[in-house]
């Protein structure tokens, strides 16, 4: 229990943890643990955001690394523990048998080597798929400088493997990160890459065939620990999944946990609010077709705090609006706020036997919130003409304001306990609203 404390402690620090859409047929069909849907594992969370549903954990905290920003960095003064092959096999499978897990995600400090890490790891999952039977989700990290052997071998075990990129530039990880190489990090990536690529080949000729990493493969990146803007980060994220195949890059806002010089300080707050923004724009990336340089540019090479970077783009591209709902084709559907591809498919859809109004978009669950300042229906054939101060005051997020800012209403008056308020309070904003305004105005 002791060991377990201090290794799901560490481990809490890896944020690449979700389902991963895979599917593992058991060899012996009722007869074993566990089993992998398509539909991946349920998950709850917990308040830090850790995924709980999944026994997430280090095979060890042993590191002869010496990363600046890491926990289990060895010159850190830290408690020690290490599991054997064993014991987290039987860890596993006895918490399982609780119901406490429904997978495991695991991963490890670099104990002795590289090589003798990851032979540590194959060991364990060896015993927890053919002694105990366990055919459940499993996640493996996998050890950058490691064998390509032992990358085969530790994927023909795992549902989902991922190879963490750490830092986004060579340059921040020769400095925060020396003993790491970022060709030892791209080589397995593009093994695993090419694993699956093959993997699939064989499974479409032969069901029976080994079935490598079915689950894709995932990065994580820690953000906040060095200097890169988001412009950069957001072009790393789509060169990786253009040239990788990965399934999904994830951003780790970084928390000080040990003090250096290259680092921000101890008592400083983790950029939760960039990391935030940095998901939506790979959100933007992945299922909206946008491209890196379409969501900011050297000009501007940070993403807005108060805006999603949706609503800046359209702010910053008048010109492509409004968009005629019951014409326009599904990419440019997709490029509205407030419409993602389900909605624009189910306009599409509607589309194809009636003219669609305001009321039909809000029945197929469109968010008229921010949509309505950007789109043509049928019933509002020639839409909003507002300012772009107007539309910025309506679109502007309230919940970066520690004092509550509210979103204005443009169709109604704003009341108080059901009465309206004086004129002086009609359209006013909070002070640091305003100044927002005041900036963004001259930003457009």
């Amino acid at each position: 229990m002791e060991k377990l404390n201090i290794l799901a402690d560490s481990a809490k620090y890896d944020a690449a943890c979700t389902s991963s859409g895979a599917a593992r047929p058991s060899p012996k069909g009722d007869k074993v643990l566990g089993s992998t849907i398509s539909a991946g594992c349920c998950h709850s969370f917990s308040a830090d955001g850790r995924c709980i549903s999944l026994l997430k954990v280090l095979m060890s905290n042993v590191c002869i690394y010496d990363c600046k920003y890491c926990q289990s960095r060895c010159s850190n003064d830290t408690p020690r523990a290490a599991f054997t092959p064993d014991e987290l096999a039987e860890l596993t499978i006895e918490f399982y048998r609780r119901n406490y897990i429904e997978g495991l995600f695991l991963s490890s400090a670099v104990v002795k080597s590289p090589d003798h890490t990851m032979e540590l790891m194959i060991a364990a999952l060896r015993k927890i798929r053919y002694e105990h039977h366990f055919w459940g989700y499993i996640h493996a990290k996998a050890i950058p400088g490691a064998s390509p052997l032992l990358i085969q071998e530790l994927g023909l075990l795992v549902d989902r493997m991922s190879v963490n990129i750490e830092l986004p530039s060579a340059a921040s990880l020769s400095v925060l990160a020396p003993q790491k190489q970022k060709q030892a990090i791209l080589a397995p990536m593009a093994q695993i890459k090419s694993g699956i690529e093959q993997s699939g080949k064989e499974l479409a000729l032969y069901k029976s065939a080994p079935r490598f990493v079915t689950g894709g493969q995932a990065t994580q990146m820690i953000i906040g620990a060095s200097p890169e803007r988001d412009h950069q980060i957001i072009r790393l994220s789509e060169g990786l999944y253009k040239q990788y195949g990965l399934k999904r890059v994830f951003y780790s806002a970084y928390i000080p946990v040990v003090e250096d010089s290259h680092l921000p300080a101890l008592n400083s707050a983790p950029p939760l609010l960039r990391e935030h923004r940095l998901y939506q724009s790979d959100f933007l990336m992945r299922q909206y077709h946008f491209t890196a340089d379409e969501i900011l540019s050297d000009e501007h090479p940070d993403l807005n705090p108060y805006l999603d970077p949706k609503c800046n783009w359209a702010l910053h591209h008048p010109a492509f609006f409004p968009v005629d709902v019951n014409r326009a084709s599904l990419r440019d559907l997709l490029r509205v706020p407030g419409i993602g591809p389900t909605g624009a498919q189910r306009i599409v859809a509607a589309r194809r036997s009636t003219k669609l109004t305001l009321p039909d978009l809000k029945r197929l669950g469109i968010v008229l919130k921010r949509a309505q300042y950007f789109i043509l229906t049928h019933d509002r054939p020639a839409g909003l003409v507002l300012s772009t101060e107007t539309t910025l005051r309506a679109l502007i997020d309230p919940t970066v304001f520690a004092h509550g800012a509210e979103q204005l209403s443009l169709f109604a008056a704003p009341t108080l306990s059901g009465k309206p308020l004086p004129d002086s309070r009609v359209l006013s904003l909070p002070d640091p609203v305003s100044e927002v305004i005041s900036c963004l105005k001259k930003a457009l």
